[in-house]
């Protein structure tokens, strides 16, 4: 069966919300129902253009998804973009869905002139490590947050 890239569509709700939560699972955590209704209403709003995402279907199923943030940087004239969350379904793991998803981000962030393209995993990711050694660079920074 055919894979398709596309963005998020308003009548996803239900398949968005149950692949965001088998993401957040993984990672072990929870966000709680207010989050949810504001990051799906983001994802769609013209308000919110630098916040965006797509789902990969397979056949009429949504089987991942992808979550972008573009952003002003110091560093830079141009924007960077944010990869934040990227998730395929269990069940088409191994299938290219990862590569073909960060491939649809790369995509779009050039054709929005936003050529610089970052993410972050944790380090017991092995397999998706995997994929993000082949398709980008290793950077040596650490990640430090405020709780």
């Amino acid at each position: 069966m055919s894979l398709t890239i596309r963005p998020i569509e308003p009548s996803d709700d239900a398949a968005w919300r149950a692949l965001w939560t088998a993401y957040l699972e993984y990672y072990e955590t929870s966000v709680p129902e207010e989050v949810y209704h504001t990051t799906f209403a983001r994802l769609l709003s013209a308000d919110h253009p630098d916040q965006w995402g797509f789902l990969a279907v397979q056949g009429e199923t949504p089987v991942g998804l992808v979550h972008a943030i573009y952003h002003a940087h110091n560093w830079r004239v141009d924007r960077v973009c944010y990869l934040q969350d990227l998730f395929a379904d269990p069940s088409v793991r191994g299938m290219g869905v990862g590569r073909k998803l960060i491939e649809a981000v790369y995509a779009q962030a050039d054709a929005d002139g936003c050529p610089s393209v970052y993410w972050m995993t944790q380090d017991f990711n092995h397999t998706a490590r995997q994929l993000y050694d082949r398709i980008a660079q290793l950077t040596p920074f650490i990640k430090y947050a405020r709780s």
